[in-house]
């Protein structure tokens, strides 16, 4: 166990401090620069696109694919990864999310918008994601395999077991409940959603998420409201420990940025090439109409709840004992505001956040499942192991399973990255298409003939969109 333990932590080391903050820093100005700042000029669009409806009877609608990957998105990371970001990074390390989460704004765009272009048709549903694109756009079905089987592993096993690591973690401490007790109701609720297929996917997270999210907020907001005098001071502290001008309140510079620019991606996901899969299973009538809403996500999933976990932990100052971490902090920092209760609601919070992401986790996974080989003896088996890895995180050793999900999602990001910085003209093509029409005062169509040199893009047809 000390050799894995040393692989994992280099092998972090090396990306994160050389690779990886470089990549989704440059590529995300990149973006931003080449889309004329998309996730600003189009904000507004991005609310009217998430309530458009299905456009036809296939797929799931608009709403429900930003349900399926904010069901992934908002999880552990946007508390217990919060948490850790402050303990290890100080405060500034909340400052390094949000810049993350603003420039990846337009990572997601890029991301998303090539996934709708060169998804698929399977049955009465869409698929797509990197793996699609990797092979329809470059032409690199092996480079798809590739990334399909690391997504697979970081999602459907890795960052599930993290999941029901942190869920097993909070119950055993406020319930009392031994950890292999929460790991078998987990692996039943699993199984029995995971085995209905993606509607049942859709409908179960469209129905969780706004309810997680809302209650939570809610209480982050009266947390807010009852030290509202005290929030420029926080605004402050964390500005001013991100550059290293608060060191008695944080860590130094360079943990502020390292962990931020860590949970900030573990937590929004823009770029990492997890959300194209949810992306690529709507219907809607233009690919940038999902650009723009998965775009809005990484808001969603990094401005607002981030922040309303950063705020319940800065403003108890419990942090500053250095005597807990992850959940734990959070737990102890709610305490603060809202007293003994505090710990039945986080409990709870968290069985939502967690196991809503451990649904969408494994829909990720099921869509490359998919790409590599179609046959359901490998469906099967990808559920089975999906569920023993639940049972497995259960059980397993907190730093470990965090450090693991860091590794695989590093190297997971650095391929996809590197793909859509190749790709991404494309993307800005659609974005000038979308936009012109929408200036003409329509409600966009794609069609594939209106890209010179565009092919492969099977949903959408040669000449017509079907």
């Amino acid at each position: 166990m000390d050799g894995l333990t040393w692989i994992v932590d280099e092998g972090n080391n090396l990306l994160w401090t050389y690779i990886l903050i470089a990549l989704l820093l440059g590529l995300g100005v990149y973006f931003t620069v080449r889309t004329r700042f998309v996730q600003i000029r189009l904000f507004g669009e991005m609310f009217r696109v998430i309530t458009e409806k299905k456009d036809g009877v296939d797929g799931v609608s608009a709403f429900q694919a930003f349900t399926i990957s904010t069901a992934s998105r908002v999880g552990t990371g946007n508390i217990t990864g919060v948490a850790l970001a402050i303990a290890i990074g100080g405060p500034g390390a909340v400052f390094w999310m949000w810049m993350v989460a603003l420039i990846g704004m337009s990572t997601a765009f890029i991301e998303s918008t090539l996934a709708q272009v060169y998804k698929v048709k399977d049955g009465d549903q869409f698929r797509g994601g990197p793996a699609y694109y990797m092979e329809k756009a470059l032409g690199n079905r092996k480079l798809g395999i590739i990334f399909a089987i690391l997504l697979t592993l970081v999602f459907g096993f890795i960052f599930n077991s993290v999941q029901s690591n942190t869920i097993a973690q909070s119950f055993g401490e406020v319930f009392s409940i031994p950890e292999w007790t929460v790991g078998v109701g987990l692996v039943i609720l699993t199984a029995l959603i995971i085995f209905g297929g993606v509607k049942r996917i859709a409908h179960v997270t469209q129905v969780l998420v706004p309810v997680m999210a809302v209650l939570y907020i809610l209480v982050a907001f009266y947390v807010v409201i009852m030290n509202i005098s005290e929030i420029p001071a926080v605004f402050a502290l964390i500005v001013k420990s991100a550059f290293g001008l608060e060191e008695a309140a944080g860590g130094a510079i360079g943990a502020a940025i390292m962990q931020g620019v860590r949970r900030g991606l573990f937590s929004n996901e823009a770029g990492m090439g997890s959300v194209p899969n949810a992306a690529a299973a709507a219907n809607v009538s233009h690919p940038a109409k999902q650009g723009l809403v998965q775009s809005l996500g990484v808001f969603f999933d990094t401005i607002i709840i981030c922040s309303a976990t950063a705020f319940i932990i800065i403003l108890a100052g419990v942090y500053k004992t250095g005597e807990q971490e992850g959940i734990l902090l959070t737990q102890a920092s709610l305490n603060v505001h809202v007293g003994d209760w505090a710990p039945y609601f986080l409990a709870a919070a968290i069985m939502f956040f967690a196991f809503s992401s451990i649904i969408g986790n494994y829909y990720y996974g099921e869509t490359n499942i998919e790409f590599i080989n179609a046959h359901t003896t490998w469906l099967t088996v990808y559920r089975f192991g999906v569920l023993a890895m639940v049972m497995f995180g259960s059980l397993a050793q907190v730093a470990l399973v965090w450090n693991m999900a860091d590794l695989f999602m590093g190297i997971m990001a650095v391929l996809n990255l590197v793909v859509i910085a190749m790709l991404g003209k494309t993307a800005f093509k659609v974005l000038k298409d979308y936009t012109d029409q929408r200036k003409a005062g329509k409600n966009p169509e794609f069609y594939a003939k209106n890209i010179p040199g565009l092919k492969n893009t099977e949903c959408w047809g040669e000449h017509s969109r079907d």
